[in-house]
């Protein structure tokens, strides 16, 4: 009776086919979503890159000039001697030049790069836009110097990507 009860288990085992999902066939559409998620990230984090990489350009080329230039023109590269408003000249203390504002950026203190990398002092076909600001101490003998980029145009999920940086300079 039993080899006859093993027989029957036998008959209502359910083929492999027919008993639902495989492995693969649930992957599959988990792959779409991931490879969504993945391009979106990708796409986001190599425009971050580019804006760390443009502002550690802009920060190379002002923290370059003497503590008192007031007339290099930082706005091109490279830096022209006469044309611009260097590092602000000699500011009073507690005095501020230039914005990190992306709503309200300041003549002499803002440029823009093309997609190809191509420095531009206008804002059409900009990619990016790098600006910054320079402020005293109270004593006027320290320099905060902070750049700002800032992805022009971003239409990627959440806030357009952006770097800040931030560098000291002495007057001694």
């Amino acid at each position: 009776m039993s080899a006859h009860k093993k027989k029957l288990q036998r008959k209502l085992v359910v083929p492999a086919r027919e008993r639902g999902t495989s492995l693969i066939e649930g992957i599959v559409p988990l792959a779409g979503v991931f490879s969504v998620a993945v391009a979106t990230s990708s796409g986001q984090g190599d425009i971050a890159t580019r804006t760390t990489l443009n502002a550690q350009d802009k920060m190379e080329q002002l923290m370059a000039l003497g503590f008192t230039d007031s007339s290099a023109d930082t706005t091109v590269y490279p830096t022209a001697a006469a044309g611009g408003t260097g590092l602000g000249g000699v500011m009073a203390g507690g005095s501020t030049v230039g914005s990190v504002d992306p709503a309200a950026p300041v003549a002499s203190y803002v440029d823009y790069i093309t997609f190809q990398g191509k420095l531009q002092t206008a804002a059409p076909r900009a990619r990016y836009m790098r600006q910054w600001t320079i402020s005293t101490d109270a004593s006027g003998n320290l320099k905060t110097i902070t750049v700002l980029v800032t992805a022009v145009g971003w239409t990627g999920q959440g806030l357009a990507p952006s770097t800040t940086l931030v560098c000291m300079k002495s007057n001694s």
